[in-house]
């Protein structure tokens, strides 16, 4: 049987969202999918310590602040492809 893996690579997420947080969001990617795990950035406008640590112990891949810097974001971007 052939193994099938979803073509997700990248999840931007924001922490703050309606029904489900980011966080628990992050939570449930690391504990359920499937190898190779998606990237996944974390994104608030919120950048206190508590939800930076919260992310990068859930397995956050980055935590980005808004306003995003786009200019940041894309050179965050072309280092994946490599």
């Amino acid at each position: 049987m052939e193994d099938h893996h979803s073509q997700v690579i990248l999840i931007l997420s924001d922490i703050n969202m309606p029904g489900m947080s980011g966080l628990e969001l992050l939570r449930n990617i690391r504990q359920h999918y499937e190898k190779p795990p998606p990237v996944v950035m974390m994104i608030t406008a919120y950048g206190d310590d508590e939800n930076y640590k919260q992310s990068m112990e859930l397995g956050a891949d980055d935590f980005l602040t808004k306003p995003l810097d786009f200019s940041n974001l894309k050179d965050k971007l072309k280092h994946l492809e490599q």
